[in-house]
């Protein structure tokens, strides 16, 4: 049995179950199992991901990964998706993340704060009840396909750290219901792949679904959003193809089905991902599952 403290985040409805461990001493190497456990919406906590808090310093001690090491942030969010896989970056979890550490005086939320990832650290700013983040340039490549049953669509690779595939649909219930996970080419994505399906709603807005690798359905996925955003601008880009990975700038409203996130593709190809982010419970607790 295992005692800890918890937290319960959300940004537009993408859930989290946060692990104060400054030290890396309660959660150990964050066992699968367990997180897949606290995940459960029947038998855990609930949530679409896990985020552990803990120093760069430490995890990168305990781990041994040169990776980490280098990353100057003093707080590293440690990421699990719902199926307690390794992920390497969330854009709403890392804003969730943020909230926290500005919550428990952890940094000073007045300045630019940087925070580790497997994806490199990434720098967040506070707004008020909005955070925002600069994802770094993520990277547009060659088109690929997915599908739902029968039906198959063209679809944009974009890397955001992480790989998503983006369908633009003439309807998002084309989607279908999203419980099994769309079918995409493995050879391509061979560690799985996030899914997005796109509408388009007017100058600089879509809306979008999204099928997260080992989460399934979520109501709203940050790095998905950034990844519909530079789709969409190469869309809108009147540049040949073979130079659209320098996308085209502006501010893109994508609308999920747990709110809005605003995404602003940089002139220096950066994309920089807006919207809010709050701790709804906390807790302690001792697991026994």
């Amino acid at each position: 049995m295992t005692s800890f403290a918890w937290l319960k985040g959300h940004g537009t409805e993408n859930d989290f179950v946060l692990l104060p461990d400054p030290e890396g001493d309660v959660h150990g190497t964050l066992d699968a199992a367990f997180v897949a456990g606290l995940c459960h919406r029947r038998r855990g906590l609930g949530a679409d991901g896990v985020m552990r808090v803990i120093r760069t310093a430490a995890l990168a001690a305990k781990s041994g990964d040169p990776a980490i090491a280098g990353q100057a942030a003093e707080w590293f969010m440690d990421y699990r998706n719902a199926d307690g896989s390794v992920s390497e970056m969330c854009g709403n979890g890392i804003r969730v993340f943020a909230r926290y550490l500005a919550e428990a005086d952890l940094v000073d939320p007045t300045g630019p704060v940087p925070i580790g990832t497997r994806d490199g650290v990434k720098v967040v700013t506070y707004d008020g009840d909005r955070i925002a983040v600069d994802m770094g340039a993520p990277t547009l490549l060659p088109e690929t396909k997915v599908s739902v049953g029968d039906r198959t669509w063209p679809a944009r690779h974009v890397d955001v750290g992480n790989p998503h595939a983006v369908a633009f649909v003439d309807d998002l219930a084309d989607a279908g219901t999203l419980l099994d996970e769309p079918g995409f080419d493995a050879s391509v994505y061979p560690e799985g792949v996030n899914v997005e399906f796109v509408v388009r709603r007017g100058p600089l807005h879509v809306g979008m679904r999204v099928h997260e690798r080992g989460s399934g359905e979520t109501r709203s996925c940050g790095t998905g959003a950034v990844a519909v955003a530079v789709a969409t601008a190469a869309l809108d880009d009147v540049r040949p193809a073979e130079a659209a990975n320098r996308c085209a700038g502006g501010t893109y409203r994508v609308d999920v089905p747990g709110g809005t996130l605003h995404i602003t593709i940089r002139p220096d190809g950066h994309a920089v991902l807006a919207g809010p982010a709050e701790i709804t419970a906390r807790g302690e607790m001792t697991w026994l599952g």
